[in-house]
Parts: C-alpha cells; sequence; structure tokens
C-alpha cells in the first residue's frame, strides 16, 4: 500500500492508505475524513469531494474531463489545481501524493 497526505480544512494534516485502482476520494473516506463528503458516491455528479492537488506537475493524473470541469466551474472555490478526487485513480506513480480538501460551497 502506498499512502496520501490530506490536509483538512482545519489546517491539520493526515496520511491515509491507498491502494492502486482506488480513487483518492475512496481512499480518503475509508480513512475516516468525513469532511469530504462525497455525496454521490464517486458517480461524478456532485463535486462534494473537491480537492486541490498539490505539484499538479510532478504527477502524472489524468486528464479532467468535460464533465468534471462542468461540476468544478459551479464552485467558488475553484482554482487552477482543483479536482474531484473521485477522478483520479490512485496508482503507483501517485504515491505520496498531497491534496487538500476544498472549502464547502
Amino acid at each position: 500500500m502506498s499512502e496520501i497526505s490530506v490536509t483538512l480544512r482545519d489546517g491539520s494534516t493526515r496520511t491515509v492508505e491507498a491502494q492502486v485502482g482506488q480513487s483518492v476520494m475512496e481512499a480518503v473516506r475509508a480513512a475516516g475524513v468525513d469532511e469530504l463528503e462525497a455525496i454521490c458516491g464517486g458517480c461524478l455528479s456532485c463535486a462534494t469531494c473537491h480537492v486541490y492537488v498539490d505539484k499538479t506537475d510532478e504527477y502524472d493524473l489524468p486528464p479532467m474531463s468535460d464533465d468534471e470541469d462542468s461540476l468544478l466551474e459551479s464552485s467558488f472555490h475553484r482554482r487552477e489545481n482543483s479536482r474531484l478526487s473521485c477522478q483520479i485513480v490512485f496508482n503507483d506513480a501517485l504515491s505520496g501524493l498531497h491534496v487538500t480538501i476544498a472549502p464547502e460551497d
């Protein structure tokens, strides 16, 4: 297993374990991080798993789909490094990935 570092809204950081093939959202939720709501369960329909990905240029992230882009467009907190964590499927190359949970909309 590999690890993902997650900064919570209060500024604290937790390290969570992730398995290859699991979405970042699934790994974070499985670790008990409830502030990443993920209301739709990863169906790409709510944007409540919005995160900021640190150092996006260091990781081979999947390209953002039009649907993901559209959902993020509705967020008041969108940034250049915004992604929906349900759309990032974990692999060994993402070990050490650091994400910050975006504020609630």
